[in-house]
């Protein structure tokens, strides 16, 4: 009965050190956000960026309101984080109708398999001062 005990006990610590390692292996924690490199040589991530600028503009223009079309400039910076999906978090660089530059968050989920981008939240960036 010892025998299995020690048996049952050495699985569950085998279990548990191995599960534990590919997490740090990861970098971080799983499901946490993970940032990624090179963003604006990222044609990829560019590519997403550009979408939300459009889908943005699409919602704009079913309300008849055309007074705040963006124009995509860049994406400057981008988290990922590994959902039933990926979840993007992008801050888009864009230019207002009126050729002024802004800074927008955008979170979108793609799933790659589905051939589907979803379009959670677009927002201007919040300045420094009101964070």
């Amino acid at each position: 009965m010892a025998k299995i005990l020690s048996l049952i006990f050495l699985f569950f610590f085998i279990y548990t050190l191995f599960s534990s390692t590919p997490s740090n292996a990861l970098g971080g924690k799983l499901g946490g956000r993970t940032q990624i490199k090179d963003v604006k040589t990222n044609k990829e991530i560019q590519d997403l960026g550009k979408y939300c600028v459009e889908e943005y503009n699409r919602n704009l223009q079913k309300q008849n309101n055309n007074n705040g079309l963006l124009s995509f400039s860049q994406v400057v910076e981008a988290e990922k984080q590994v959902v039933s999906g990926i979840k993007y978090y992008l801050k888009i660089s864009a230019t207002t109708s009126s050729g002024a530059p802004k800074m927008f968050d955008a979170v979108l989920v793609v799933k790659a398999w589905e051939k589907k981008k979803q379009l959670l939240n677009f927002s201007p960036t919040p300045s420094p001062a009101t964070k």
